[in-house]
């Protein structure tokens, strides 16, 4: 295993302790009590059951709660009938997937709300339990298989931008100082990063010149400070802590508190076997990287590598 593959081996085993994912959120509506508790009954140790008693209840739970997977209601209830009320929910939430129950048939406003899109299923009332769970099992993995692939389609953009913006970077370098600001914005924009810095180094030790990017209006670069930028300078690799409120080596740190960071991951950036600096991504919340994450910023730190090398190059004609 080479180095690389090494490195991002060690950062992916920090993933493989995650907590158990939270149950999908279903929202099941229906003006009788009694079905809207039996609908309750029935889904509560698989999902995370919301429930409302009518079209314009479930409207604000939504504004409170945000996207569900599932969402189960009855076609008559007299505010709004079931397919107006779905049909509402598609603007904001179009991932989400949609069952009608109904007890009665009406066949006109099915059809029309099937063809629209806003209907995954009908069931007629009374259900069979079963039937319905298997209906709701299918509908749960449509909804997370359409979460997927709508997040590998961002995570393809995003990655494309990052590239792009190193590319021209490393074509337009001028000077080191010019492209660190870039850099480290391309970084956070592409990795949902609550801050980054690209410090470079001489002689083994962090300089002041430096690039920093941060959601806030003002981020404290104290990397000269952090035991996992030491670490990074001082072995090539990478050094990460993903988790730092339950890291015992890292969680007491005082920059760490004050600038409530909670995930840090640090790359040394390295070029012909010369270190030219550091990228630090900083994250407010314990982070999660897949292993395709770790390999583009690993490609990305060689680009930014070369774009240094060529800038240091051009100052020292």
């Amino acid at each position: 295993m080479d180095n690389q593959n090494l490195e991002i081996e060690q950062v992916r085993s920090q993933l493989s302790s995650r907590t158990r994912a939270k149950k999908m959120k279903i929202l099941v509506v229906d003006d009788e009590p009694d079905n809207l508790d039996l609908l309750y009954r029935t889904f509560r140790r698989d999902f995370n059951v919301l429930k409302a008693e009518s079209g314009v209840t479930a409207l604000e739970l939504l504004e409170e709660e945000g996207e569900v997977a599932v969402i189960i209601s009855d076609q008559r209830m007299p505010e709004m009938k079931g397919t107006e009320f779905l049909s509402r929910t598609l603007p904001q939430f179009p991932d989400t997937v949609r069952i009608i129950l109904t007890g009665f048939t009406d066949i006109e406003d099915l059809v029309e709300a099937i063809n629209a899109g806003q209907v995954f299923k009908y069931i007629t009332k009374p259900w069979d339990s079963g039937e319905l769970k298997e209906v709701v099992q299918r509908a749960a993995a449509t909804y997370d298989l359409l979460k997927q692939r709508t997040e590998e389609l961002r995570r393809a953009n995003s990655q494309m931008q990052l590239l792009t913006v190193l590319v021209e970077v490393t074509q337009a370098a001028s000077s080191s100082e010019d492209i660190l600001a870039p850099i480290a914005k391309a970084f956070s924009k592409s990795f949902h990063t609550d801050g980054c810095i690209v410090q470079l180094m001489a002689s083994n030790s962090l300089i002041e010149t430096q690039g920093i990017y941060s959601k806030a209006s003002v981020v404290e670069n104290w990397l000269s400070e952090d035991p996992l930028a030491t670490a990074a300078i001082a072995t090539g690799q990478i050094q990460s802590s993903l988790n730092i409120p339950q890291d015992p080596n890292l969680n007491t740190l005082g920059h760490y508190l004050a600038a409530g960071v909670q995930a840090h991951l640090v790359i040394p950036i390295i070029y012909r076997k010369k270190m030219l600096g550091v990228l630090s991504l900083q994250w407010q919340q314990p982070c999660n990287l897949r292993e395709d994450e770790l390999k583009l910023i690993h490609l990305s730190v060689q680009l930014v590598a070369i774009a240094l090398s060529s800038s240091q190059i051009t100052n020292n004609r």
